[in-house]
């Protein structure tokens, strides 16, 4: 499929900086030893990125994070919450590729960091009868702030939004999205949920020990492993 450059992230590439380490360890992960030889292409407005633990699914979204973050010349306090403890350098060193010039909407949202953002953010209201963040569910103020945040065109990043989300709210982020890509943004999507990655219209990777691997959606491991468990939870259930 040729490349859409007219998509806000189309391309990220390895550009090594101050205090590159090429053994660090990150490299060891497939995903991440492919974007450092030949660089990795979204051509998709929806990219969904599935995957066992530990195969590199949140290192990539958070580098790509890290250093589109960098490169957004207006500062957004709500893009993101910021670096975590567990980040890597990763993203200092890296070069994203798309739309110029670059869009400034969309954000950056892992479970981990959520309550952080939003709590910031209820910190810097003026009017103490606008809605408070920190007073909704978990769930109710991802979905909230997915859907009110202006949609614009930008790149929206999310790491394992299931976390905070039920199944039905699983189902509405999945129309929230539709909504995003019409206004043409761009979704990255690191999941565990069978629901998410059927996301209409996504290109679907998965990662494994091996590489990176573009199945449908009825041959994820994910997939097939939920299907065969709730069949019969006993097979499995009765190992523990």
């Amino acid at each position: 499929m040729e490349r859409d450059t007219r998509l806000p992230l189309a391309r990220v590439e390895l550009r090594p900086r101050t205090n590159f380490d090429p053994r660090a360890w990150y490299f060891d992960l497939p995903v991440i030893a492919a974007l450092r030889d030949d660089g990795i292409e979204f051509d998709s407005p929806v990219t969904v990125i599935v995957g066992e633990n530990g195969v590199g699914k949140s290192t990539l979204v958070e580098a790509i994070a890290g250093s589109w973050e960098g490169g957004l010349r207006a500062q957004d306090s709500m893009w993101s919450a910021g670096s975590g403890a567990g980040d890597t350098d990763l993203g200092n060193h890296l070069d994203c590729i798309g739309a110029q010039p670059r869009p400034h909407g969309g954000c950056f949202l892992r479970s981990e960091s959520m309550h952080q953002l939003f709590a910031d953010e209820d910190g810097r209201r003026v009017r103490k009868t606008d809605a408070v963040w920190s007073e909704l569910s978990h769930g109710q103020s991802f979905l909230r702030y997915v859907a009110e945040r202006p949609i614009g065109i930008g790149l929206w990043l999310l790491d394992e939004p299931e976390a905070a989300l039920s199944f039905q709210s699983c189902l509405a982020l999945l129309g929230v999205i539709g909504d995003l890509v019409a206004e043409g943004s761009q979704v990255i999507m690191a999941t565990h949920s069978p629901v998410l990655a059927a996301c209409p219209g996504a290109v679907i990777w998965e990662l494994t020990d091996e590489g990176v691997e573009y199945p449908e959606w009825d041959d994820l491991d994910v997939v097939r492993n939920w299907r065969t468990f709730l069949d019969a939870p006993e097979r499995y259930l009765r190992h523990l």
